[in-house]
């Protein structure tokens, strides 16, 4: 089957996946890499510009992430999965592309004065330069391998508009090196915590896309539900409820069922949420098995990983000499 172009995706490394993040991206990469030529990086060098103050569990992290990745069904033989700072020529091509990127540019950037100051009031210093420039080593991810096509929600529209000046600028002071990165726009399914505020480890709220069954169903147990239903034959309001908006995720062929029984009070919350738990076992039973697969094989991680790092080299040594070719570095 022909690919449809090379697509370039990264993750920070920041410890386990939750199931908000799964449908934020990895759901997602799932199904372009049947599409498309996939380079998918663990990107701990952008993990530094918001978190150098403390760097030591980057290394778990990264072997999280990668479990995480492979136990959801990314296939390392089809695409090339490596550590970012295992590349050299990331760090190379974003110091070339930051002598020619004007300031203006990168300040202009949507999010940089607001987690500027979001992260100032957390206590965090990042007036930086690597967090100002983060743009840059994102374009250089991106286009070091020739990637046309980027993954992203509509929020992350205007860094990869940034990215594409960044590249047509290069491209006219140097030559047609690389082509202008199009975005791939895909709307993700927003999944709440089991609290019905947004799903987040610094609320305690999450469900870890890691969870056994009986952690699943111990997590589900704890949603909150319609709080103006108190006995199981009392109307609800599933529009208002935890528990529903997680059926229409993980159980869409009974949704308007489960929504229909509880507008009539039909269907109580304990066994609306057992048939939930159920389907969310349901949905990650494959992922469970290769994660034990894995589990059993540590070192298989470190093999995949060592392997999309040369096979990524290979390809960034190569876009790096016509690089400097073209800069006349060489």
């Amino acid at each position: 089957m022909s690919v449809k172009g090379r697509i370039f995706s990264g993750m920070q490394p920041s410890g386990k996946f939750h199931l908000g993040n799964y449908f934020g991206a990895l759901d997602n990469w799932i199904k372009l890499q049947h599409e498309y030529e996939c380079i998918f990086s663990i990107v701990d060098l952008h993990a530094l510009t918001s978190s150098y103050e403390d760097t030591s569990k980057i290394p778990e992290n990264i072997q999280n992430m990668a479990l995480d990745w492979l136990s959801a069904g990314l296939d390392p033989e089809k695409n090339i999965i490596f550590v970012q700072s295992h590349v050299k020529e990331h760090a190379e091509l974003h110091l070339l592309l930051s002598m020619i990127t004007p300031l203006a540019w990168l300040e202009r950037v949507p999010t940089y004065k607001d987690k500027l100051q979001q992260l100032g009031l957390a206590g965090k210093e990042i007036n930086t330069y690597g967090f100002l420039g983060y743009p840059e080593l994102m374009t250089a991810d991106i286009i070091l391998y020739k990637a046309d096509t980027v993954p992203v929600g509509e929020d992350q529209i205007p860094h990869l508009e940034l990215a594409r000046e960044i590249t047509r600028r290069f491209n006219n002071l140097y030559g047609p090196i690389f082509p202008e990165p199009q975005a791939r726009l895909s709307k993700a399914p927003t999944l709440p915590g089991i609290d019905g505020r947004k799903m987040s480890k610094s609320y305690g709220n999450e469900i870890s896309f890691s969870a056994t069954p009986d952690e699943i169903r111990a997590r589900v147990q704890m949603m909150v539900t319609d709080p103006q239903r108190v006995k199981k034959t009392d109307p609800g309001h599933p529009e208002v409820c935890t528990v529903y908006a997680f059926h229409k995720i993980f159980n869409p062929t009974e949704v308007d069922d489960i929504g229909a029984n509880c507008r009539a009070g039909t269907i109580g919350c304990v066994a609306c949420k057992k048939r939930l738990a159920d389907r969310i076992v349901e949905f990650l039973a494959d992922v469970h098995v290769r994660r034990q697969a894995l589990e059993k094989n540590p070192g298989r991680i470190n093999e995949i990983l060592t392997d999309g790092a040369e096979r990524a080299r290979k390809l960034a040594a190569a876009t790096m000499q016509e690089v400097k070719q073209a800069m006349h570095l060489v």
